[in-house]
Parts: structure tokens; sequence; C-alpha cells
């Protein structure tokens, strides 16, 4: 099979494409033929060697955490899925790298897709529905009335955590380029701020959650948007011990993941509020509900640019420019 493999760490490196032996799935695998794989920041991180630390990846290496396509044959444990299923999902951490024509995923990582979808539509959801889900959701118990603010309401995260908030019952703010207000709005946003020209944390204030994917100066000036007892979720960092553990990183690290996030932890706690860092995890379970959420038009993907397959690192470089308004997919097979 083709994929794209990625050779040494390095900012913006290239992804060399070649041949590489086809996958064996295991007892509890399903053997996806990928037909669009969705592009994340995280893809990014990952090549630039930004959680050399804390995540188990050693080049050479396929990137990609998205993906959808059918399946093409199960496992003998599998009991959720069978050949020809069009599914999606994010492979759980260490079997990542949908950037290829087929993968192995275990079964409880995937979700059958929803219907009326093209698959380039589906492929740039499961990563991005996930963490809006979990950091909305799971963590936060997002309640009809409360106020969150979600940052770059236009990226491909935000304009998915925008919808479910509101399907949640939420009032919700966004921060955006002033060219994409409109945008924001549409997707549900009910207080839209222009990074550019406002600093939000001026004009906001009593918020219950914040989930914020930058760090530094946009993290700290969160933290007082938030009412007293409330909650902002770091999605870019700096992880806390308790991710560490979570990860199974040893307690040297673990250490030194305290120390990296004591300055928030501790302003944090002068303002009252609390400080989580999350890094999403796959779940087909979840994912199967937002799928039914999907299906009823809560939610919508929203895809800015579909580039072939051949063409993965122009999609990458257009994704690392910043300008992408939604998702950024690559498309493996022709046709929806």
């Amino acid at each position: 099979m083709k994929a794209f493999i990625l050779d040494a760490y390095g900012r913006g490196a290239g992804l060399r494409l070649a041949d590489h032996p086809d996958p064996h799935p295991g007892p509890r695998d399903v053997l996806v033929r990928i037909h669009a794989a969705g592009l994340n920041p995280l893809d990014s991180k990952i090549r630039d060697g930004a959680f050399k630390p804390i995540l188990p990846y050693r080049p050479p290496l396929i990137l990609g955490h998205d993906l959808a396509g059918v399946v093409e044959a199960v496992g003998a444990d599998v009991s959720r899925f069978r050949p020809g299923d069009a599914v999606f999902g994010r492979p759980r951490d260490g079997r990542i790298g949908t950037l290829a024509e087929r993968l192995a995923v275990d079964e409880d990582d995937l979700a059958l897709m929803p219907s009326g979808l093209a698959m380039t539509e589906a492929a740039g959801l499961p990563l991005v529905s996930l963490t809006a889900w979990q950091a909305l959701v799971e963590r936060a118990d997002l309640q009809p009335g409360q106020k969150v603010l979600i940052h770059a309401g236009s990226g491909g995260f935000g304009s998915v955590a925008i919808q479910l908030a509101r399907h949640l019952g939420a009032t919700v703010a966004t921060t955006v380029g002033g060219a994409h207000a409109d945008m924001a709005r549409r997707l549900g946003a009910d207080r839209v701020v222009d990074y550019r020209t406002q600093r939000f944390e001026t004009v906001l204030s009593g918020y219950d959650l914040v989930v914020c994917g930058q760090d530094g100066d946009t993290l700290s000036r969160s933290l007082k948007v938030l009412r007293p007892g409330g909650l902002l979720i770091s999605l870019a960092g700096p992880p806390t011990a308790a991710f560490g553990k979570a990860q199974g990183l040893n307690w040297a690290m673990q250490q030194v993941l305290r120390l990296l996030s004591l300055g928030i932890r501790l302003k944090a706690r002068a303002r009252g509020v609390r400080y989580e860092f999350l890094f999403m995890r796959a779940d087909g379970r979840q994912l199967a509900k937002i799928a039914s959420l999907i299906a009823g038009h809560a939610i919508r993907p929203v895809t800015d640019r579909i580039f072939p397959f051949e063409e993965t690192n122009e999609g990458l470089a257009y994704l690392d420019s910043g300008r992408a308004k939604g998702k950024v997919v690559v498309a493996l097979q022709p046709g929806p």
C-alpha cells in the first residue's frame, strides 16, 4: 500500500510517499480501506517533535488521526462491524497512521458513518468532535443556560464545539478574526469577539467554562473570563501531572509536567477557578452518539479544503498557515 512516512522529526518536515507493508489485523481489529483522512494540528505537532517526551512515537512513522472508509476484513473477535460497512474513527494513541491506504483499527475506536455524509466530510469529524464531547460533556458537564467561551471558533475544533455547545443549551461566545464572524454566528455563537480589535477578557465575564486551544498569553487571559468556581480546559497545554499519570509516564516525567503547569495552576487557584489539560482519547461509542447528532443535523461538518492524497504535504502546509476555516482533508479514493 501507499503511505506518507515521517522519517525524522523537524519543524515543517515533509512526509515521504512510499510503499509500505499492508497492516495485519489482530483478533479485535477492523481492517479499513481509507477513503479520506482528516489533517489536524496534532499531526503537525508530532511531526515537529513537540510531543516527543509524552507520546509513544519514534520515526519512521505514519501520521494521521482521522479516517473515513470501508471495512475490508474483521478479526475473529470483532462483533460490531462487517466487511462493506462505511465507518469513521480516530485510532487510539500508539496506533495512528491514517495517511495510508489501509489501517487496522481496534473496533472500539470506530463507529458507523452517519448516512448522507461524503467520506471527505466524515473524515474531518472524529478527532475534533470527540475533543468537543470530552471537553463539554465529559469534563465540564455543560448544562442548559451555562456560558462557555470557545476560542478559535472558525477552526476545525471550534466549528464543531460551537454547534455541540448550542445543542446542549449553553450560551456560546467565541473568538475569531473579523472576516469569520458571520460564519461563527451561523454555527450558533451568541457572542463573537474579533480578537484582532478586542481583548476578549474586557468584554466577557461570568463564564462557567472556557475551552482554549492556544497557550501562553491567551490561556492566562482566559482565566479572567471565568466566574468563581469556573473551569478552564486547555487543549494545547501545559499538560498536568494528572495527564502524565493517565498516560502511564514515569514519576519523574509526571513531576516535570507538574512544574510545567505550575504557573497556570497557581493563577487559576488565585482566581478561585480550576485548570485542566485535555488530551482527547479514541472512543467509538462516544463517536456513535456524535454520529446520531450529525444524522439529526444538530452538528454539521465544516470542511475548508480537500487535497488529493498525493498533495498531503501541501495540505499540512495549508493547515499550518492558520488560514483554514473548518477542517482540512485529504482524499485517497475518488467519489463521495
